[in-house]
């Protein structure tokens, strides 16, 4: 048995290459839109100094160059390493908690912050515990309100909210 088959468990997964060539694509993007967005505000040099977007917009090149750099040689280099960074399994679980998670930040942008958290609460002990229907709706209940209580009447510093929370004058 050579050595890559000892390193590699069965069914594969994503190699260290790949996974370079993915981080190299994702900090390329995020250059990109740094890039864009300071030259909006204002990339160049004035009468009077650097104008706002100058520094941010020269780091988003050199995320883009540096990134390109890691792309070429993740795909191409001579020393690519194809050993297995995460198996297709262990991707997966990783993907049930990244996905939902995503899931909740953009929900607290449409429902506010304790409906969303009551769904996503609920969402992991049902699915993910197997816990019973009552348990699920006692905790998320719970801690939904606790959290509205804490911040909104005691701290009395507002979260995002949504129509249900309108309702209640909030």
């Amino acid at each position: 048995m050579d050595q890559e088959q000892t390193q590699n468990p069965p069914g594969g997964g994503l190699t260290h290459s790949k996974v370079d060539a993915i981080t190299a694509i994702v900090i390329f993007l995020i250059g990109v839109v740094m890039m864009v967005d300071n030259y909006k505000v204002g990339a160049g040099w004035a009468a009077d100094g650097p104008q706002s977007g100058y520094f941010p917009f020269r780091i988003g090149a050199i995320l883009c160059v540096a990134a390109l750099v890691v792309f070429i040689k993740s795909l191409f280099g001579k020393n690519r390493d194809h050993t297995i960074f995460v198996s297709w399994e262990r991707f997966r679980l990783v993907l049930m908690v990244l996905v939902p998670t995503t899931v909740y930040v953009l929900a607290i942008q449409l429902v506010g912050i304790y409906v969303a958290s009551f769904v996503f609460i609920a969402a992991f002990m049902r699915v993910m515990d197997k816990r019973s229907w009552f348990k699920v709706m006692l905790i998320s209940i719970g801690v939904s309100a606790t959290l509205f209580w804490l911040f909104e009447i005691q701290f009395m510093v507002p979260l995002p909210k949504g129509p249900f929370e309108a309702l209640f004058g909030y």
